[in-house]
């Protein structure tokens, strides 16, 4: 058994007890696990924590209270992710969860009578931490108990909710479609520098952190650039759900975490049990992923800010496997492409063989030449692995850019600049294969 620390604040003190959780040391993680509990019941993961380290030293009913608790002050804070957690171990335990989870989402949905009632409060201001000691590992095992029963009468005493906070895509479902979403998620416990999501992976599963700090990382041959951070609170992963699109970034543990987690595979035979599930996933998933491009793409942004919205709602979302000729060479463009997620390439063909030109992602665009210069591709273009894309079709588009002037410019400006590059390339292969001639 490890050492136990001196005193940390509780921040540090939940940090220190899931990673004892996760490395096999329940006992130690329930010396920590208590204290806070007791400094702190109003906390939904303090319990759930401590219901966790309950449970793996049997004390199973006393873990089922504890984890009850946790459901309880979840909904006094609107803390949806923590309950839902609390539920699955609930149900992990061998505990009848029926009863909570239906009270969670009569609570969330969006038909809810007390959801949206409270209004949002100010943000706290900087303070010291509390802080709390570990339990010394001479406890005996009664005194630990009797402590946490001291604390659970604390936390049943506290008020219920009155109210509840409005939750992304969870309160945007009507109580049964909620309910069989809440069904879905498993739980787990990572330490910091875990990977939960790894760059170029096929993306299987949807996240929501419901406790601690994950990095969205990028890496290259050259460099490792961290692209955001991730709260409590946060969905992510969510294109999982849209396409097989590998992951474009890697999702790093800053620091350890409760993360829950749904598989493509049960969100799917979910929807077609319950349709509204289904229209609200796509539709949650959708606006998420034209957010995003609507804050990272060249081309859009070339649009003023109150008229992105609108353009971007002429374009149709299209999910392509590998391999799919968007673009032919020789062709007439049958529109602009958008890349929302995944990656395409783009090739030369000559006579013996093909070029690659270019490999494009997110926020780019392809089709512009042809489109803007007025004749046929120069290029082919493929998707490479499953992805999403936009597209504007040619009769669309006519009409787009006379509403939309400055995007005409900007993609002529593009359509140039990758003409230009495309015919170097070539003329750069060329030169190469004459100086491979022996004469």
């Amino acid at each position: 058994m490890a050492s136990s620390a001196s005193v940390r604040d509780t921040v540090q003190a939940t940090d220190e007890v899931i990673r004892l959780l996760v490395a096999g040391e329940p006992r130690q993680a329930l010396c920590w696990a208590a204290p806070l509990a007791q400094l702190d019941p109003a906390h939904p993961v303090h319990w759930f924590l401590l219901g966790c380290a309950l449970g793996k030293q049997n004390h199973v009913s006393q873990a089922i209270t504890a984890l009850g608790l946790a459901v309880d002050r979840g909904l006094a804070t609107s803390n949806l992710p923590v309950a839902i957690a609390a539920c699955e171990r609930l149900r992990e335990l061998g505990a009848d969860n029926a009863g909570s989870v239906e009270r969670l989402a009569r609570s969330f949905a969006k038909d809810s009578k007390i959801l949206g009632a409270r209004p949002d409060a100010p943000p706290s201001l900087p303070g010291q931490r509390s802080q709390v000691s570990p339990l010394p590992e001479s406890t005996k095992e009664v005194e630990i108990l009797a402590l946490v029963n001291a604390a659970m009468e604390r936390a049943s005493a506290l008020i219920d909710a009155s109210a509840v906070s409005e939750q992304p895509l969870f309160s945007s479902l009507g109580v049964k479609a909620l309910q069989a979403l809440l069904g879905a998620f498993s739980v787990q416990l990572i330490c910091s520098e875990d990977v939960l999501i790894e760059q170029g992976a096929p993306g299987q599963e949807a996240f929501v952190l419901a406790r601690g700090e994950l990095e969205v990382v990028r890496s290259t041959e050259t460099e490792r650039v961290v692209l955001a951070r991730l709260g409590n609170g946060t969905l992510f992963g969510e294109m999982a759900l849209l396409s097989r699109t590998p992951r474009a970034a890697s999702v790093v543990a800053s620091r350890p975490c409760i993360v829950l987690s749904a598989t493509r595979g049960d969100l799917d035979a979910l929807a077609e049990k319950e349709p509204e599930l289904g229209q609200a996933l796509a539709q949650f998933c959708r606006q998420r992923m034209l957010d995003n491009l609507l804050r990272t793409s060249g081309i859009l942004r070339a649009v003023s800010a109150q008229e992105r919205t609108s353009l971007i709602e002429q374009f149709e979302t299209q999910t392509h496997e590998a391999e799919t000729l968007l673009i032919e060479q020789g062709q007439q463009s049958e529109g602009l492409y958008l890349i929302a997620s995944g990656e395409v390439q783009v090739w030369h063909r000559e006579a013996d063989g093909e070029v690659l030109i270019a490999t494009l992602g997110p926020g780019e665009v392809v089709g512009e030449v042809a489109l803007v210069l007025r004749r046929p591709a120069t290029t082919d273009v493929r998707v490479s692995h499953p992805s999403v894309l936009l597209h504007l079709p040619r009769e669309r588009f006519l009409e787009v850019i006379k509403h939309h002037p400055q995007l005409l410019a900007e993609l002529y400006e593009v359509a140039v600049r990758r003409d230009e590059e495309t015919s170097s390339i070539v003329a750069e292969q060329a030169s190469d294969a004459d100086d491979c001639i022996l004469l």
